[in-house]
C-alpha cells in the first residue's frame, strides 16, 4: 500500500488527489509544515526534509508531479493519464512538468516573502515580483481553457490534478482574485470533481487524527 506523507494545503496535495482519483488504498501521514523544522525526525526518512513523500514497496519519491506520473503508470491503466500514442501526449507532458517549474515556483516565493520568514526579512517587492510572474504564466491556461473543459486529450487528466494544486496554492495566497474569467471557471470545475473534495475531506480527517494543526491561511 502507498504512504503519503503530507502537509495541509503543500505540494502533496496532488498526489493525495490522485490517489482519490484513481481509488487507490494508501495510508497518509500528516506532518506540521514546514516538517523541516517541526519534524526533525523526518529527515531519517527524507534527508530533503521536504513534502512530499511517497514509499511503496521499494519506491520512494519525493517529486509531486513525478508522483503522480507514477501512480498513473504503475497503478494503472487509468484514463489519468496520456499515453504516447495519443496526439495529445507531448501537451500532457508539458503540463505535468510546467505545474511545478513555471507556476508553483513563483509561488513559493510569494508565500515565502508573505508569510513564512520573520516580519523583518518579509519584502513587498519580491513577493508582488513574482506574483506577477505566476499570473504572467498563468495566461497559458487561460488561453488553454476557453473552449475546453480540461487542458488536454479532451477529458480530465493528470494534468488537470497537478495544475489545479497551483491554483489551490494562488486561492490559498490570494491571487485567485487575479485569475481570469477562464481560469477562474476551471478551478470552480475542479473543486467540483468528487475525487477533490475526497482529497480535501482525507487532508482534514487525517490532521485531526493525527493531531496536526492546519496552516494558517492568507
Amino acid at each position: 500500500m502507498v504512504t503519503l506523507y503530507h502537509c495541509d494545503g503543500a505540494r502533496s496535495f496532488r498526489p493525495l488527489w490522485m490517489l482519490e482519483e484513481m481509488g487507490l488504498s494508501y495510508e497518509l501521514k500528516m506532518l506540521p509544515f514546514p516538517p523541516r523544522v517541526f519534524a526533525k525526525e523526518y529527515l531519517a526518512l527524507n534527508p530533503l526534509g521536504t513534502i512530499p513523500f511517497m514509499v511503496d514497496g521499494e519506491t520512494r519519491m519525493t517529486e509531486s508531479s513525478g508522483i503522480c506520473h507514477y501512480l498513473g503508470v504503475r497503478h494503472g491503466p487509468t484514463p489519468l493519464m496520456v499515453g504516447p500514442e495519443d496526439p495529445a501526449y507531448g501537451a500532457f507532458l508539458n503540463w505535468m512538468y510546467f505545474s511545478d517549474a513555471t507556476l508553483t515556483f513563483p509561488q513559493t516565493l510569494v508565500l515565502r516573502y508573505t508569510q513564512l520568514e520573520p516580519e523583518e526579512r518579509r519584502n513587498p517587492q519580491v513577493a508582488g515580483d513574482y506574483a506577477k510572474w505566476f499570473l504572467g504564466r498563468l495566461r497559458a491556461v487561460e488561453a488553454a481553457t476557453a473552449n475546453t473543459e480540461a487542458l488536454c486529450a479532451g477529458r480530465f487528466t493528470a494534468a488537470d490534478i497537478v495544475i489545479g494544486y497551483a491554483l489551490r496554492l494562488a486561492d490559498t495566497i490570494g491571487l485567485a482574485k487575479d485569475f481570469g474569467p477562464n481560469v477562474a471557471a476551471y478551478w470552480t470545475r475542479l473543486q467540483q470533481r468528487d475525487g477533490f473534495k475526497r482529497a480535501v475531506a482525507a487532508e482534514q480527517q487525517a490532521g485531526v487524527e493525527q493531531n496536526v494543526a492546519p496552516r494558517v491561511r492568507a
